[in-house]
């Protein structure tokens, strides 16, 4: 059999929970036609590049599949007729990727970051405070435009 990474985008306004039942489904047709899903992956709701459908958000699964041709063609099938799939994305590999994918660890480096302290300007003194002379490099100006 051969190895598939399939991407999914599901609608933004259904739920997390309709898009695990979605995958589950997916993953059924795989398995009812001779395959195998080793690894489900939700990136969450991102952002996406473009509107598509009227959508600015998008659910994202990452699927590792095990299957025969005829077995990804139908599961192919059944996303393009379901109304809640935006996109889909199915390309064979030579191997399937073992731990979590890069996406995954890039968030999580996110998360171990530590917060910035304080509102705008950072934290750095005399940033966003009140200027002084309000005149520039000249010097402060007088209320006539004549300059002291």
């Amino acid at each position: 059999m051969s190895l598939y990474e399939c991407v999914i985008i599901a609608r933004q306004d259904i739920a997390t929970t309709q898009v695990e039942t979605l995958v589950e489904e997916f993953a059924g047709v795989i398995a009812a036609n001779g395959g195998q899903v080793s690894k489900k992956e939700f990136w969450g709701l991102r952002n996406i590049a473009y509107r598509m459908k009227k959508n600015r958000k998008g659910h994202y699964v990452l699927l590792n599949v095990d299957a025969p041709a005829a077995a990804v063609k139908e599961f192919e099938r059944q996303m393009s007729i379901n109304e809640d799939i935006l996109r889909y994305l199915t390309v064979r590999v030579d191997e399937l990727e073992e731990g979590p994918s890069a996406v995954l660890q890039n968030k999580n480096q996110r998360e171990d970051r530590p917060r910035r302290e304080g509102g705008f300007g950072g934290g750095r003194e005399g940033f966003g405070g009140p200027r002084e002379g309000f005149g520039g490099p000249r010097g402060p100006r007088t209320g006539d435009g004549v300059e002291a």
